[in-house]
């Protein structure tokens, strides 16, 4: 691999320590990190970087770019794990979004690398979750987490992930799920409409078709019968933003409603997931959507349509359910895994 005419390589004179690198590659932005091992289970960052990924042909001339990073110099790097955007076969992967295939044994050869592992980004996010600090998460019911229970995570921003922490011997192992492609279900006469909508617009519904910033923009124009003076474009990339500005501070009737109907689809998908995981341990939302919205997932209507599955509803208000906080949680989840992983 070059790089300004010469091979550049991660692996530099070690200073006795034990470095991971870790990646979360998205289709539009991509955290790296150098990570230090640590006894506590948690690995410290010593080089974090984000990139642009759509500014880079693939994986390995990125990994250049942050080996040439200073502050990446002097470390020997024997493991690495990437959480990428996209299904994981065996070792290698496709990201979703953009044109990027990624094979893990050519990023070991081209960093000489003893171990690289690739991760479904959710499956990464859901590694970090044992590891949170308690002020990196924010509760929207308390609930009594069972101590051999499973955990689940649901995850909106660009797309919509998730996953589950099956709980096996004492430990929590991650499984990769593509429920954000499955088949959305409509339960009022709103959302029948949305159905409708939908369904002539992508031939089916499925529940990325709303949980996600494009979803909310279909929100969006089904809330709206004329223009909105509050989002004057609902093609521009910011317009997620822009319509969930425009709720939370209500200068917008339709994008109030846009917003609502997103957290009811929220909170009755997460149900969903936490049912069909028996997330007795707990239900964790992350993704880019979530933290910014904070006061309308407090304000009632997230938890109503989570509990409102029938003769489950005492299962699920025993569920703690927790906001993710950090944004890096996918970076993090990588680095616990391959700290924690067999060398």
């Amino acid at each position: 691999m070059m790089e300004n005419g010469s091979e550049v390589k991660v692996q530099c004179a070690s200073r006795g320590l034990r470095m991971i690198l870790a990646g979360d590659i998205g289709g539009t932005k991509s955290v790296l990190g150098l990570f230090e091992t640590s006894s506590t289970g948690r690995p410290t960052p010593r080089a974090v970087r984000s990139f642009a990924t759509p500014a880079f042909p693939g994986v390995i001339e990125m990994l250049s770019a942050f080996a040439t990073d200073s502050a990446v110099g002097g470390a020997a790097v024997r493991t690495a794990c990437f959480g990428v955007a996209g299904p994981v076969l065996e070792d290698s992967a496709t990201l979703t979004n953009v044109g990027w295939h990624i094979h893990a044994q050519a990023v070991a050869h081209a960093f000489d690398i003893e171990r690289v592992v690739l991760l479904n980004d959710l499956e990464a996010m859901a590694y970090a979750v044992p590891a949170l600090a308690p002020q990196e998460l924010y509760e929207l019911q308390k609930g009594e987490a069972a101590v051999r229970g499973n955990r689940a995570v649901i995850a909106p921003g660009t797309g919509l992930g998730q996953a589950l922490l099956h709980s096996v011997d004492g430990r929590f192992v991650a499984v990769a799920l593509e429920g954000g492609h499955a088949d959305w279900a409509a339960r009022s006469e709103r959302d029948i409409a949305l159905l409708r909508d939908l369904t002539q617009r992508y031939g089916r519904a499925e529940v990325e078709h709303i949980l996600s910033g494009p979803g909310l923009v279909n929100l969006f124009r089904i809330t709206h019968a004329g223009p909105c003076l509050a989002v004057e474009d609902e093609t521009n990339p910011d317009a997620p933003a822009a319509i969930t500005s425009a709720a939370l501070q209500r200068r917008c009737h339709g994008c109030v409603e846009a917003l609502q109907l997103f957290v009811d689809a929220l909170g009755a998908e997460a149900g969903n997931l936490a049912l069909r995981t028996m997330a007795t341990a707990g239900l964790f939302i992350g993704g880019g959507i979530p933290p910014k919205i904070l006061s309308a997932l407090s304000d009632g209507r997230f938890l109503r349509a989570f509990l409102d599955k029938g003769a489950m509803r005492g299962l699920l208000e025993r569920m703690p359910v927790r906001v993710i906080l950090n944004q890096d949680a996918g970076l993090l989840g990588a680095a616990v895994f391959a700290s924690d992983s067999p060398r």
